[in-house]
C-alpha cells in the first residue's frame, strides 16, 4: 500500500516539497535571488524541448491510428458529449473566477507597450495555421501552426503506410526517446521549482503561497460538489428515472482508484466492471471508458480556467468577460484534443503562454505547472468519473432514452 502510494503521489510530494522550501527560504532569505538560475535551466530546457516533442508526438499520434474512418455513431456521440461537458465545466469556473479571484494582489505589473496587441480576424486566422517558413515553426511561440503541421504530417504517413513505414517507425521511436528525455527532466524540477519560489517569494512577497491556497481552496471544493451535484444530474438525463441512484451505487470504485493513481488510464478496467454493473452494453463501455481515458477532461478544463485567471492575476491584467470565448476555446481544446497527446499537459500549458502571455512566458510557464500538479489528483477523479456518466448519455442516444428500465427488468 506504502509503495502504491508513493509510486502515484511520491512526485507530487517531492514537487510539493521543493515548493514549499523554496517559500520558506525566500521568504526568511533576502539574497534568495542568487538561486533563481536553478529554475531559470529548467525552464530554459523545456522550451527547447517543446518543439521537437510536440512534433514528433502529435504526427506520430496521428500516424499510428488504426483507420481514420469514424467507428460510427457511437464515436461521433461521445466525442460530441466530451465536448459539451468540457465546455459546461469551463463556463462553471470561468464564473467561479469571476466571483472568486485566485490572485488579488499583482506580484507584478505588465507594462502597456508589453502587452501584445490584438490582431484583426485575418491575421489571427493566418497566424493559427502557418507560419511564415519552416525555420518559423522550429520557435516555441509558433505552437499552433507546429500543431497543425505535426497533424497534417501525421495523415501523411498514415496514408503511405502509418505505423509500419520506415517514416512512421521513425516518428514512433523518436517520439519514445523525447518523452524519455521530458522524463529525465522531470527528475530534476523540485531543485527546479526550490530556485524559482525562492526567487518568486525574495522578490515579489510571501503573499504568493496565499495566492496558491485561495486556488486550491476554489477548485478542490469544487470538483467535490460537481461529483455529487452535476454528474448525477448527468446520469439522470442519460438513463432517467434511476439514474441518478444508480450513479451513486456505482461510482465509489471508479473515484477511489482515480484518485488512489492519479490516473485515468488506470482507472479504465475499474469504470468498464461499473459499468457493465450498471447495466452499460459492452459496445459502448468499450468505446466510451478507453477514448475517455484519453481524451474526456473535465478536471483539466476547470485547471485550464484557473491557471489562466491565476496568471492574469499574477501579472495585474483584468480577467475579464470578454475574455470567456478564447478562454473557453482553449480549455476545451487543452482538455479534449491535447490530452490524448503523450506530454499534452506540457503542451496546453505552452498554447495557454503563447496565447495569452507571449511576452512574460518565463513567468507564466512554471506556475502553470505547479497549479497543475496541485490540482492533479482531483481533476483525474473528475476526470475519470466523468467517462461513467457519458456512458449513459451515449447509452440513451445509442439505446434509447428508456434503456436502464429495461436492463432493470
Amino acid at each position: 500500500m506504502k509503495n502504491n502510494f508513493m509510486k502515484s503521489y511520491g512526485f507530487l510530494l517531492m514537487l510539493v516539497t521543493g515548493i514549499v522550501s523554496g517559500c520558506v527560504v525566500g521568504a526568511v532569505f533576502p539574497g534568495a535571488k542568487v538561486f533563481a538560475p536553478l529554475g531559470q535551466v529548467f525552464i530554459n530546457f523545456m522550451f527547447c524541448l517543446v518543439v521537437p516533442m510536440v512534433f514528433a508526438a502529435v504526427s506520430s499520434t496521428v500516424a499510428n491510428m488504426e483507420s481514420l474512418r469514424q467507428t460510427g455513431k457511437i464515436m461521433g456521440v461521445t466525442l460530441g458529449v466530451f465536448v459539451l461537458t468540457g465546455l459546461l465545466a469551463a463556463v462553471l469556473i470561468f464564473v467561479l473566477m469571476q466571483l472568486i479571484p485566485p490572485v488579488l494582489k499583482p506580484w507584478t505589473s505588465v507594462a502597456p507597450e508589453e502587452i501584445a496587441p490584438h490582431s484583426d480576424f485575418s491575421e489571427l486566422f493566418v497566424q493559427f495555421f502557418t507560419a511564415e517558413d519552416f525555420s518559423g515553426l522550429l520557435s516555441r511561440k509558433a505552437m499552433l501552426p507546429l500543431l497543425f503541421f505535426a497533424v497534417l504530417f501525421g495523415f501523411a504517413v498514415h496514408l503511405c503506410g502509418g505505423k509500419a513505414s520506415p517514416v512512421g517507425k521513425g516518428l514512433n521511436s523518436m517520439a519514445e526517446v523525447l518523452l524519455k528525455l521530458l522524463q529525465i527532466a522531470t527528475y530534476y524540477a523540485p531543485v527546479a521549482f526550490f530556485g524559482f519560489f525562492a526567487n518568486l517569494v525574495a522578490t515579489y512577497g510571501p503573499e504568493i503561497a496565499g495566492a496558491y491556497g485561495r486556488g486550491l481552496a476554489v477548485y478542490y471544493p469544487l470538483c467535490a460538489i460537481y461529483m455529487v451535484t452535476v454528474f448525477p444530474l448527468f446520469a439522470q438525463l442519460g438513463g432517467g428515472r434511476g439514474g441518478a441512484k444508480t450513479y451513486f451505487r456505482h461510482i465509489l470504485r471508479p473515484a477511489m482508484v482515480s484518485l488512489g493513481t492519479c490516473s485515468s488510464v488506470a482507472t479504465v478496467p475499474t469504470n468498464m466492471d461499473a459499468a457493465e454493473k450498471a447495466g452499460i452494453s459492452k459496445e459502448i463501455a468499450g468505446i466510451v471508458m478507453p477514448l475517455g481515458a484519453t481524451m474526456h477532461m473535465d478536471g483539466s478544463c476547470f485547471s485550464c480556467v484557473l491557471k489562466i485567471a491565476f496568471v492574469y492575476g499574477v501579472l495585474g491584467l483584468d480577467f475579464t468577460w470578454g475574455m470567456i470565448l478564447p478562454v473557453l476555446a482553449v480549455a476545451v481544446v487543452s482538455s479534449v484534443a491535447m490530452s490524448g497527446v503523450p506530454g499534452g499537459s506540457y503542451v496546453g500549458e505552452y498554447i495557454i503562454c503563447v496565447l495569452f502571455f507571449p511576452g512574460q512566458m518565463e513567468l507564466a510557464f512554471p506556475i502553470l505547472v505547479t497549479i497543475g500538479n496541485l490540482v492533479d489528483p482531483p481533476a483525474t477523479m473528475i476526470n475519470a468519473t466523468g467517462d461513467f456518466v457519458v456512458s449513459f448519455l451515449v447509452s440513451r442516444y445509442a439505446d434509447g432514452k428508456k434503456w436502464l428500465k429495461r436492463v432493470k427488468k
